[in-house]
């Protein structure tokens, strides 16, 4: 493969991209503009990892090069990072939940109970875009309920209700604050964090009380 395709538009586009799939479409789930996206798809179709269709493109996945930058990806981006960035690029509706809405909404200053060795990662999949999640997840050997390492721990639902904070969708303050009361003996620094950033009345007192 020529050398100058191995850059993050060319990853980014071959992650996101589907068995059969559309420049504008892609353009969407990864946030680059159609102009570049349209450029970088012509690359790969002259490669022979994506095959042109009419207004659209086919992923040719016994492709050499592209089982080559699949192997790249497998062997050289499977960390924490990239389980969280790689989401984003799968055109799915997730919102983060648990101890990752925490970790959001205390904004990484609060983080329990996950180290490298054990790190699942939680998230709320629509049910409509399960099996899309799965095939992703199988493509790029992402793990799904693990019991080491990084994975994901999906919760279906029906619907993803939830809100945008600092480009990550996540569930709403109010139900993380439920979630925080129900596993008080967990969380119960947070809240108190949650109190002080946000104004909230939880009326939680965990830190030692001085006296002079």
């Amino acid at each position: 493969m020529n050398i100058e395709l191995l850059n993050p538009y060319v990853l980014k586009i071959l992650i996101s991209a589907r068995n059969e799939d559309s420049i504008s479409s892609i353009s969407g789930r990864i946030g680059l503009s159609y102009g570049w996206t349209h450029k970088w798809t012509e690359e790969l179709i002259k490669e022979g990892v994506l095959k042109e269709k009419w207004r659209g493109v086919l992923l040719q996945e016994n492709n050499h090069s592209y089982q080559n930058i699949l192997k790249f990806i497998k062997e050289n981006l499977n960390n924490i990072q990239f389980y969280y960035s790689a989401l984003q690029l799968f055109g799915i509706d997730y919102c983060f939940t648990k101890t990752d809405a925490v970790y959001l909404w205390t904004e990484g200053r609060y983080n329990i109970a996950r180290y490298r060795d054990y790190y699942p990662i939680f998230i709320k999949v629509r049910e409509k875009d399960y099996p899309l999640f799965l095939e992703y997840c199988k493509k790029l050997g992402l793990k799904i309920n693990a019991n080491k390492g990084i994975f994901y721990s999906p919760e279906i639902v029906k619907e993803v209700i939830c809100t945008k904070k600092d480009n990550s969708y996540v569930e709403t303050l109010n139900n993380t604050i439920d979630f925080m009361r129900e596993n008080i003996y967990n969380f119960q620094p947070a809240l108190e964090m949650i109190e002080e950033m946000y104004h909230k009345r939880l009326k939680i007192k965990y830190k030692e009380v001085t006296s002079i």
